[in-house]
């Protein structure tokens, strides 16, 4: 054979091997599909565990080198980066809620504004004091910083709990885990058991559209996101906008009635709009894809790997809001899968609610479909670390433990039938060393550490940004209206 050939990717020259101008066709057909092998191997196609083919090139190709290679065969780096989030047109986006600088500006605002929280079970103690942003805070990855979001009735902010003297029963918390509001503009359909968003994977649901409940949004005809958007003010008790917002409204929806231009709707395509505009863009992996190869350590560099090959992530996790199986990256249809963690029930200590139907089923529980039975939806995997409870129960707090369970391949709820977990979902044979490098491609790679740019440092009404109380105020030093 000639010495090695090389192509030039993002990070430098990748060897590849070329066969002789002196082999005969067949022989040169021979080894050009040997080396077709080697590529999709190193790529770690086919999956993990005891059956993937494996074939060490670390001692010919860098860390980065081996990364891109892997890349190749899944659609390259392009097909895992996330634009800017000013570049509108490059996000995606529901066609019939287009996404402009005014809306996005709007949503910002009401997404984060306590002034909105006027719909309470009990307004006199709670008036004022929550907003979407409660249970999606920046902070903690746009999620809740606790194992269970506390909307009206918390009290506090980092540390929120529940408000003293208010009742039980009337407090707003969830029989789920609270998903991330962050990078969703990558899958059409939302919440755990996928239930919001009339196309996608909710083409053939009408009849579960059932009238009277948040799912009849649906009927409205949008994504996921805005569906959630304007269904979730009802659920979370959000009111209308204070009148200071009008001008805002007038600039997003110049061109709506205004008997409509001030309503729920028109408020959740502003939160969605903007919600589409969350990206973990600045994490070290997304900094890395755009060739900034000093951006992860080599240990998430090494995970980077096995998270592409050995430990079979990708085939769940790809695309730039590791999200979508490979197949769905067009789509933007999610997969459910059922994973065998514990509901948020099982373990002790979680704030009493009232059952909600089907809630532990996934979405079984929204379709009715057994063979969909504790099946739940793929999540994005940024900033993992900032809200330490993992699963739809929120039922582990540690990452490292999150990618032993995945390693191990044993459910940790009983009631889980085996013939419904995922085929992928066995043991994959990974190191403790192995282990500890996915973690930190988890924990520090896909972790985008200024998230609280999205934030607002104030608000038109004069409130204190996401939740307002006398906590919030001496923990922030927002002095409040």
């Amino acid at each position: 054979m000639s010495a090695p050939s090389s192509f030039r990717g993002l990070h430098g020259p990748v060897a590849t091997a070329e066969p002789s101008s002196s082999f005969t066709p067949a022989l040169r057909s021979v080894a050009a599909a040997l080396a077709g092998a080697l590529a999709l191997a190193v790529a770690g196609c086919g999956g993990g565990g005891s059956d993937a083919l494996t074939v060490d090139l670390s001692s010919s190709l860098t860390l980065d080198q081996q990364i891109e290679r892997a890349l190749s065969a899944k659609g390259g780096a392009a097909a895992w980066r996330m634009p800017a989030s000013d570049a509108l047109a490059a996000i995606p986006q529901d066609p019939r809620n287009p996404l402009t600088a005014e809306k996005v500006a709007l949503g910002r605002l009401l997404y984060h504004d306590s002034a909105t929280g006027t719909a309470g079970k009990q307004s006199a103690l709670s008036s004022g004091t929550y907003s979407c942003a409660s249970c999606h805070h920046a902070s903690f990855g746009f999620q809740a910083g606790l194992r269970q979001g506390i909307g009206e009735g918390g009290w506090g902010l980092l540390q929120r709990v529940a408000r003293s003297g208010f009742p039980m029963a009337d407090l707003d918390v969830q029989p789920v885990r609270t998903p991330s509001d962050m990078n969703g503009a990558w899958q059409q359909n939302l919440l755990w058991n996928g239930q919001f968003g009339a196309g996608g994977v909710n083409l053939d649901t009408r009849a579960q559209w059932t009238p009277g409940t948040p799912k009849a949004v649906n009927q409205l005809g949008y994504e996921g996101l805005e569906t959630q958007a304007i269904a979730g003010q009802a659920v979370h008790r959000i009111g209308a906008a204070p009148a200071v917002y009008r001008p805002m409204f007038d600039a997003a929806y110049p061109d709506v009635d205004v008997s409509m231009r001030y309503d729920a709707e028109r408020a959740g395509l502003a939160i969605a709009a903007y919600e589409r505009t969350l990206m973990a863009n600045r994490a070290p992996w997304q900094r890395w894809l755009a060739g900034e190869t000093a951006a992860m350590n080599d240990a998430a560099k090494r995970g980077a790997l096995l998270f592409l090959g050995k430990a079979n992530c990708a085939s769940c996790h790809s695309g730039p809001a590791l999200n979508l199986t490979p197949d769905n990256v067009a789509t933007r249809n999610p997969s459910f899968f059922a994973l065998g963690f514990k509901d948020m029930g099982n373990p002790t200590g979680t704030l009493a609610v009232a059952e909600v139907a089907g809630a532990n089923l996934g979405r079984g529980g929204f379709t009715g479909v057994a063979a969909d039975r504790y099946k739940f939806k793929t999540p994005q995997l940024y900033n993992l670390s900032d809200s330490p409870f993992f699963g739809h129960g929120g039922s582990m707090t540690d990452l490292r433990a999150v990618v032993a369970y995945f390693n191990a391949g044993m459910p940790e709820n009983p009631e889980v039938p085996a013939a419904q977990l995922a085929p992928a979902f066995k043991p994959l044979g990974l190191s403790a060393a192995e282990i500890d490098d996915l973690t930190e491609f988890l924990k520090t790679g896909l972790r985008d550490p200024e998230l609280t740019r999205y934030q607002p440092a104030t608000l038109p009404s004069g409130q204190c940004a996401i939740s307002d109380d006398a906590q919030v105020r001496q923990e922030t030093g927002c002095p409040g209206k």
